[in-house]
């Protein structure tokens, strides 16, 4: 699934809401202590589990008389839980944040974040679990579940801090994990962040699947859709967003090892943008257990990268 591309006005509007939570936090060092932020929001967290429900039926409870569109269907939530397989939601009339507790720990943090990133975004609050035609339809979902994702990212990532961080480091797999390591975030997280807001004019790829090496595929395995997460920068959109995922999956298994963890290989791969010209892309990929992660960065045109290799080469 490629990361939706929000306008520069939303972009604008959604930071200005972050940078003002992150000032009433006294604009903390890394990494963000999420009970702080949620006691300056006076938000509340409870946990939940989908195989007992005791939890959401007592929140149902509640919501019974908290507002007009879920006295209509008063099993609104259950029914949301069960048919999206919601692992995390925000319940502005309680100002309370749900989370599945048997999603794994280390992905706590970001779906919190999330969440939160609903609460901070003024015109989230009358769409949350709402049920009419403009709020199912898939574009409204896509288009509020990006606008999260980027107040999430911009919250744990302190804003420009991060930014500027990532600026002074090389485009690397190497930055990547010392960043996330540093932030308190998850590898696959500070990823998405470093491909998105770092190095802006130069065009950047990050792609998570599972083990790209063809031994390792899993039973499940569609090579038609083998990413679940397909990041783009701004400027790899505008001049490479034609690439297809089965190309770039086919390029990162050609080199990746069938290694059980740490990188798994790295590449040179050729690249055509909107114009039909080739760009060179270097390609590493690391595999952390469970997903692989790979980052790919422009180099230069392949006129360039000819004429450079025969100088080299003299």
């Amino acid at each position: 699934m490629k990361n939706f591309q929000l306008s520069a006005r939303t972009a604008a509007d959604i930071d200005a809401q972050v940078l003002k939570v992150l000032r009433g936090l006294g604009n903390p060092e890394p990494p963000l202590d999420l009970r702080v932020a949620r006691e300056l929001l006076k938000l509340d967290r409870v946990f939940y589990s989908t195989t007992d429900d005791n939890v959401l039926r007592e929140t149902v409870s509640h919501l019974r008389i908290a507002g007009l569109q879920v006295l209509k269907r008063p099993m609104l939530l259950v029914e949301a839980v069960r048919s999206w397989n919601l692992k995390a939601l925000y319940l502005p009339d309680q100002r309370r944040i749900l989370i599945d507790q048997g999603l794994p720990p280390i992905k706590h943090r970001w779906n919190e974040a999330h969440e939160i990133g609903h609460d901070i975004i003024p015109w989230h609050a009358g769409m949350m679990l709402g049920d009419n035609d403009q709020t199912l339809t898939a574009a409204c979902r896509a288009q509020m579940e990006a606008e999260a994702n980027l107040a999430a990212g911009r919250l744990l990532f302190l804003a420009d801090r991060f930014v500027e961080e990532a600026n002074s480091n090389p485009p690397t797999i190497s930055s990547v994990q010392s960043l996330a390591k540093r932030f308190g975030n998850t590898i696959t997280s500070t990823l998405w962040r470093f491909v998105e807001q770092s190095h802006t004019f130069t065009p950047m790829v990050g792609l998570v699947s599972g083990h790209p090496h063809p031994s390792k595929w899993k039973d499940d395995f569609d090579p038609a859709k083998p990413f679940r997460h397909h990041v783009q920068s701004p400027a790899f959109a505008l001049r490479f967003g034609e690439v297809s995922d089965v190309k770039l999956f086919a390029a990162i298994s050609a080199y990746s090892a069938p290694r059980r963890g740490g990188e798994l290989g790295t590449s040179d791969v050729p690249l055509s943008d909107v114009n039909g010209q080739v760009h060179v892309f270097h390609f590493e990929t690391f595999f952390n257990g469970h997903d692989a992660l790979t980052l790919g960065v422009w180099i230069s045109s392949l006129e360039r990268s000819f004429t450079t290799m025969k100088v080299m080469g003299e």
